[in-house]
């Protein structure tokens, strides 16, 4: 356990917990008290929860489709359920499927994009917002991206800009009501190869030229002219789903390097 008990007798959503980010803050959030529950519709969240579950932490996992309302409204009433309420949400599905110029994609890859990475944090606020204005306090802390100014990604950018309007939106709304809402622009991040990939065709010559360019350019945007790793996004996202922040609401962080999005 860690000596920072920042989620004790907490009860945190955490979405996309299987891999990557979404894996790191579900152990973070459980190794500083919190009873987390891990939705994702892979079987490597199983794995996680091992993980969890052998250094004495508490969670659950959820396995749950979260392009859909339905999807999203069965993680919080397991949740509640479960540990009775929900305190905290972190909405980190998501991520391009495609990067090509907009030209490129086809009616049905744009509708997918925007499926993957605006319709699950849109869907998991609305299905968790009335537990949390019954409880009259709530924290949310959606995942957006620098890539709202980037090549590319363009469905992509328009999804995660898509996301910094209703996190901006949904904090005016619902202050009044002790609800918090905040996002984090993640930048580049260094991660190990995905065990579920977004895109299973296998890259031709020019779509690894194009992805070249989407790193090329990240790059270049940073100050720093490197990736963040996975635990500088985590720091992040758990600031800022911890009480830590309690004066924030309404706010897109960068976590770029640099790089403002």
């Amino acid at each position: 356990m860690s000596d920072h008990q920042r989620f004790l007798n907490k009860v945190v959503i955490v979405t996309g917990a299987a891999q990557g980010i979404g894996r790191g803050v579900a152990l973070q959030v459980a190794s500083e008290g919190g009873q987390v529950v891990m939705a994702d519709f892979s079987d490597y969240v199983d794995d996680v929860l091992a993980e969890i579950t052998a250094a004495g932490g508490q969670a659950i996992v959820v396995k749950a489709n979260l392009e859909t309302f339905s999807g999203a409204q069965s993680v919080v009433a397991k949740a509640v359920e479960t540990y009775g309420r929900v305190d905290v949400l972190i909405n980190n599905v998501g991520g391009a499927i495609w990067m090509k110029p907009f030209e490129e994609f086809s009616e049905e890859e744009i509708i997918k994009e925007v499926n993957r990475s605006l319709f699950p944090t849109m869907w998991c606020c609305r299905a968790v917002l009335p537990e949390m204005l019954k409880n009259k306090k709530g924290t949310i802390v959606n995942v957006s991206s620098i890539a709202t100014r980037g090549i590319n990604r363009i469905p992509y950018s328009a999804a995660k800009g898509g996301v910094n309007g209703l996190t901006a939106s949904l904090a005016f709304e619902h202050a009044k009501d002790g609800i918090r809402v905040n996002a984090v622009a993640t930048g580049g991040t260094e991660a190990p190869p995905r065990k579920v990939p977004r895109n299973a065709a296998p890259m031709s010559e020019q779509d690894k030229a194009w992805m070249q360019q989407v790193v090329d350019q990240t790059i270049d945007r940073t100050f720093m002219g490197r990736y963040g790793t996975i635990q500088e996004q985590v720091n992040a996202i758990t600031f800022l789903a911890s009480d830590d922040s309690s004066y924030i609401t309404g706010t897109v962080v960068p976590v770029g390097g640099g790089d403002q999005g």
